[in-house]
C-alpha cells in the first residue's frame, strides 16, 4: 500500500469520527435535557402532593409551620431556604398553599385559627369561612395569578426547549385537622 493512501485513510478516519462525535455528543445532550424536562414534571407533581397533604394537617394560622412545610416538600429540611436541586427558579416562594370551600373557591375570610374553622364548619358547613380543601400549586407568578414556570434548560442543544413553559401542577385535598387539637389551639374566646 502506498504511504500516501495511507495517510489520506487516517484523515478521513479523522473527519468521520469528529462528524459522528459531534452527532452522538448532541445526541446525548438532548437525552439528558428531556430526562430532566420529564424529572421536574414529575418532581413538581410530587411537590405539590406533598404540600397539599402537610397544609391538610398543618395548623394555617402559623407561618412558620408553612414555611417549615415549604421547605420539607422541595427537599430542603435543614438546608436553608434554596431552590430544588437541578431547578434553579422553583423555590418555596413558588409553593401556594390555598384553602377551599366546598364550592373550591378560596375561603373569605379565612378562619383565625382551626379552632375557629371548626366551628364555621359546624355552624354553616357550605359557608364561605369554612375550609374543606386545600390547593397546592406551582406558580411562577405574583400571589394574584398563577403563571407557569418556565423552564430554564441547561444547554441550549434541543431547539425549543428555551421558550417551554412546564404545565402547572396543582393538587387538590380533602382538608383535615388543619393542626386542630382539642384543648391546645384555644383562640377563641368562650
Amino acid at each position: 500500500m502506498c504511504p500516501d493512501t495511507t495517510r489520506r485513510a487516517r484523515g478521513s478516519v479523522t473527519v468521520e469520527l469528529a462528524l459522528l462525535l459531534g452527532i452522538f455528543l448532541l445526541f446525548m445532550l438532548g437525552t439528558v435535557e428531556v430526562a430532566r424536562a420529564l424529572y421536574l414534571l414529575n418532581t413538581m407533581q410530587e411537590v405539590t402532593r406533598h404540600v397539599a397533604r402537610g397544609a391538610a394537617v398543618t395548623d394555617f394560622s402559623r407561618p412558620e409551620a408553612l414555611a417549615a412545610l415549604r421547605r420539607t416538600a422541595l427537599f430542603r429540611d435543614g438546608f436553608g431556604d434554596g431552590p430544588l436541586p437541578l431547578v434553579p427558579n422553583l423555590g418555596p416562594d413558588q409553593v401556594r398553599i390555598e384553602y377551599l370551600t366546598s364550592a373550591m373557591v378560596p375561603v373569605s375570610p379565612v378562619p383565625g385559627c382551626p379552632q375557629q374553622n371548626v366551628r364555621n364548619c359546624t355552624l354553616d358547613p357550605e359557608g364561605a369561612g369554612c375550609i374543606r380543601f386545600v390547593r397546592a400549586s406551582i406558580c411562577a407568578g405574583p400571589a394574584g395569578g398563577c403563571d407557569a414556570l418556565p423552564y430554564q434548560p441547561l444547554t441550549g442543544i434541543v431547539p425549543g426547549l428555551a421558550g417551554f413553559a412546564l404545565p402547572l401542577s396543582s393538587t387538590v385535598q380533602k382538608a383535615e385537622s388543619l393542626g386542630y387539637r382539642p384543648g391546645l389551639n384555644a383562640c377563641l374566646t368562650p
